[in-house]
C-alpha cells in the first residue's frame, strides 16, 4: 500500500506491526496513549504539543520545554500567572509580531499567499489567530455568541458550523488581514487591561449558540487567554520559520 491516504480514518486501538512508514506525513493526528516498541527512528521531525513522551524510559517533554525555553528566553512570559503576568505577556507578544510583520512587509505580495510545505500561507495565519481570538476572548470571556469576522479562519479540519466561517482561499490583502488582526489582538488587550488576580479564575456563564468553543461550555478567563497566548507564540514560530523559505525564494 505504498503511497497510500487516510483521511478522516479512526485508527483507535489498531495494531501495527512490520509496517514501513518511511516518507510517510503525519498532519493533524492524535497519539494518545500511543505505544511503540522496537521502532527505528532516523531523520524524523515532530512538530506539535508534546506531553507525556516518553523515548526509552526518558520523559523528553520537559527536556523539549527547557531547551525551548533556552533559545527563546521570553517563552516562560507565555505561561503567565497572574493579571500582570498576563498583561506583560501580550505586550511581548505584540511586540514580536511587529517585528513578524514588518519582516513579511519586505516580501512581495503574492509570496504571502504561498504555502511552505503545505502549511498555512502568512495571510492564513493571521487569519487564523484573529479566530482564535474572537473565539476565546470575544466568545469565550466576553460572552458575545457571533464574534467572527467573515475573512477569519479556523483550523482546517473543523466541520462547518453554523455563523463560523471558513473560507480557506480567500485572498485578502496584508494590509486588510492586518486590519481584522488589530480588531481581534484589540480585543484581546482590552480584557487583560482590565483583568485582576480575583477574576482569573471564575467561571463564566455556559456559551450561547453554535459555534466555536461548543455551546454549553464554561471557562474562566485564565484557560482562554492561555489558548490564546499558546496559538500566538506558536504561530509565530511557524510564520518566522516559513518567511526564511520565502525570503530564499525570493
Amino acid at each position: 500500500m505504498s503511497d497510500a491516504s487516510f483521511e478522516d480514518v479512526d485508527l483507535t486501538g489498531a495494531r501495527f506491526s512490520m509496517v514501513n512508514l518511511t516518507g510517510a506525513t503525519f498532519r493533524s493526528v492524535g497519539f494518545h496513549g500511543v505505544v511503540m516498541r522496537d521502532v527505528e527512528f532516523s531523520g524524523t521531525t515532530i512538530e506539535g504539543e508534546i506531553e507525556g513522551l516518553v523515548i526509552n524510559g526518558v520523559d523528553v517533554g520537559p527536556l523539549v520545554d527547557a531547551e525551548l525555553d533556552r533559545r527563546y528566553p521570553e517563552r516562560p512570559l507565555f505561561r503567565p500567572t497572574t493579571a500582570d503576568g498576563f498583561r506583560e505577556a501580550w505586550v511581548v507578544n505584540e511586540r514580536l509580531w511587529s517585528a513578524t510583520v514588518d519582516r513579511a512587509r519586505r516580501l512581495p505580495a503574492e509570496r504571502l499567499h504561498e504555502s511552505v510545505d503545505e502549511e498555512w500561507s502568512f495571510i492564513q495565519t493571521l487569519r487564523h489567530l484573529a479566530f482564535a481570538s474572537e473565539s476565546w476572548v470575544g466568545r469565550a470571556v466576553l460572552g458575545d455568541p457571533s464574534p467572527w469576522h467573515p475573512m477569519s479562519l479556523p483550523w482546517d479540519q473543523m466541520a462547518p458550523r453554523p455563523g463560523v466561517p471558513h473560507d480557506r482561499d480567500a485572498r485578502p490583502t496584508l494590509d486588510d488581514v492586518l486590519a481584522l488582526r488589530l480588531a481581534a489582538m484589540t480585543l484581546v488587550r482590552g480584557v487583560v487591561d482590565g483583568l485582576t488576580d480575583e477574576r482569573l479564575d471564575v467561571v463564566g456563564d455556559p456559551l450561547v449558540g453554535p459555534g466555536w468553543p461548543d455551546e454549553g461550555d464554561t471557562f474562566t478567563a485564565r484557560a482562554c487567554l492561555r489558548v490564546v497566548l499558546n496559538e500566538e507564540w506558536w504561530h509565530r514560530r511557524y510564520a518566522e520559520r516559513d518567511l526564511s523559505v520565502l525570503e530564499e525564494r525570493g
